[in-house]
């Protein structure tokens, strides 16, 4: 939890606030400053929030992505969520499991209280349910790397080589839950409060069909809040209390108003007129209010990247080319992207997992610090490396497309990243694309895409999370990476037999071969430079999983 100082009036410089008015125009899913807004805005026990981007998804089994993961952790709950010290409480559960002597059996009893929003009881049927249909082929959900070797029979099933009935999932009866694992976990509790394990009721999904998930009208809700007004595509969302949620007197606020506001210099000046209780400063924006009284710099396990698309329709690109790939890798200057275009704290990635994340069982020593910082800017190399691709390639000069997110920052970013290589590669032209960000996602599901411009955040704290993603069928690679070896490395630390401190050294290994072969361009840890007033209490930040929780949020005056 994290307390402010007193808001004291920022005078914002004239610019701006032009800007500001004119954008106000051009977004007119955001009517910013209208009566209508600032009456709906001004109301004293109503928490006022800004969003970076569209909701995705809200379809629990397809959710990728940050934005969509932190309304599902507010208005869904799984068998545990995490409390206001990050750790992990129960959640729909209500109790700790029994668990058998091998590890490898949970009987869950779930809450005679949890029901969701419509009154109906929420069942260990509606978890069997949700999860077969997670692994379910036909469903195709993004989210089925969580449960792959985790869940008995769940990769099979997966694979299309058993039907979903077979995972190792069985509702004893209406409030026991029966799950079994492939081997002993010692995270599971923790993967248990993401989204992809969350409940659906099979009837009204069926009942829903197609339309389910397409707006805050065809969901049932078993969280703190349940979601309105919300269309699909809308750039506003409102959460409302659940009265039918089990711990509904720990939920003080009764409204949240979200508005996606893409523009830095729009979010303030709502702060600033008080129509908002909390926003995310970035780039030029931190430099003007960094004496504020209410700017704090939150770490988080985000990690931000290239990704390098070696096969499109198809056909290899110019990025099949390990030389070309790692050329481009060497040649961004990281220390000065973070101090010209973040400016929050964030600070250089040359790997791929994070920071104070993760530590080895044995010695306690930083993962990122022991496996070393593998792919540092080195200009002179880079040029080396990118001479010696194009010769490979038969080619003098490349084309390539970068795209990104279409918020103030990911603008940004392509445009010193443009800059940035074709200063080192006069042979080399880029051209930027910024996308609303579900045409980003959608984009590199169907991996259509040269370069990408994407992040990571923690699900859980352990490395495994950010290498799994990289493996042959993972969901989220979509980069036509594929090597026996990397796969086998992570097999190898997930299997049954090893030791915490094998799979640890296999864990490392499996990280240097991602980086040395320029799979991947890691440039960032995310930091987060954050104003929240006075008023606002008990908003919970999670440096993994869900970004946010609001359950314990108040406006205290």
């Amino acid at each position: 939890m994290r307390s402010v100082k007193k808001l004291k009036n920022v005078l914002v410089p004239l610019v701006a606030v032009l800007i500001f008015m004119g954008a106000c125009e051009k977004q007119s899913g955001n009517p910013y400053l209208t009566e209508e807004y600032t009456n709906r805005h001004n109301n004293e026990n109503v928490l006022n929030l800004t969003e970076s981007s569209e909701i995705p998804t809200m379809d629990t089994v397809m959710q990728r992505d940050i934005v969509s993961g932190n309304v599902m952790n507010n208005v869904f709950e799984g068998l545990y969520r995490q409390g206001k010290d990050g750790e992990i409480v129960l959640g729909m559960a209500a109790e700790e499991p029994v668990i058998t002597e091998d590890g490898l059996t949970y009987t869950f009893k779930i809450k005679e209280e949890a029901v969701w929003s419509n009154g109906e009881p929420v069942t260990a049927h509606d978890f069997v349910f949700a999860w077969r249909r997670l692994v379910d082929p036909e469903t195709k959900g993004v989210g089925s790397h969580l449960i792959q070797d985790i869940v008995k029979n769940a990769n099979a099933i997966i694979s299309g080589e058993l039907d979903s009935n077979e995972l190792g999932t069985t509702a004893l009866d209406d409030k026991t839950l029966q799950v079994e694992l492939t081997k002993p976990f010692t995270y599971f509790s923790n993967l248990l409060t993401l989204p992809v394990f969350f409940p659906q009721k099979e009837e009204f999904v069926i009942e829903m069909g197609y339309k389910y998930a397409k707006s805050s009208e065809t969901l049932l809700y078993n969280g703190p809040f349940v979601l309105k007004e919300w269309d699909g595509t809308g750039l506003s969302w409102v959460y409302e209390k659940n009265e039918q949620y089990w711990d509904s007197d720990s939920v003080k606020l009764n409204t949240i108003n979200v508005d996606v506001v893409k523009e830095t210099y729009t979010a303030l000046n709502l702060y600033n007129n008080d129509l908002v209780d909390h926003i995310m400063l970035t780039g030029e924006f931190i430099e003007l209010e960094k004496d504020h009284p209410e700017l704090e710099y939150i770490p988080t396990s985000s990690v931000y990247y290239l990704k390098f698309n070696q096969n499109k329709d198809g056909e290899p690109t110019p990025l099949a080319n390990e030389n070309i790939r790692k050329a481009l890798a060497k040649a961004i200057d990281k220390s000065g992207f973070v101090e010209k275009v973040l400016r929050n704290g964030s600070i250089e990635a040359d790997g791929l997992v994070p920071e104070r994340f993760a530590y080895d069982p044995e010695t306690g020593t930083d993962f990122r610090k022991q496996n070393g910082y593998l792919m540092p800017y080195n200009r002179q190399e880079a040029v080396e490396l990118f001479k010696k691709g194009l010769e490979e390639l038969g080619v003098d000069k490349l084309s390539l497309e970068i795209i990104g997110d279409d918020t103030q920052v990911g603008r940004d970013s392509l445009v010193y990243l443009q800059k940035n290589l074709m200063d080192v590669f006069p042979e080399l032209q880029i051209n930027i694309s910024n996308k609303p960000f579900y045409a980003r996602l959608t984009a590199d599901e169907e991996q259509n895409y040269d370069i990408q411009l994407a992040g990571w955040g923690a699900d859980y704290a352990d490395p495994i999370n950010f290498l799994g993603l990289f493996t042959t069928n993972n969901g989220n690679n979509n980069t036509g990476f594929s090597s026996e070896n990397y796969d086998a490395l992570i097999a190898d630390a997930e299997s049954v037999e090893i030791s915490p401190s094998q799979r640890w050294k296999l864990l490392l290994e499996a990280e240097k071969q991602l980086l040395n072969e320029g799979i991947i361009a890691p440039i960032y840890q995310e930091y987060k430079a954050v104003l929240q007033k006075d008023k606002v209490d008990g908003i919970i930040a999670h440096p993994v999983g869900a970004e946010y929780t609001y359950k314990w949020a108040d406006i205290v005056q």
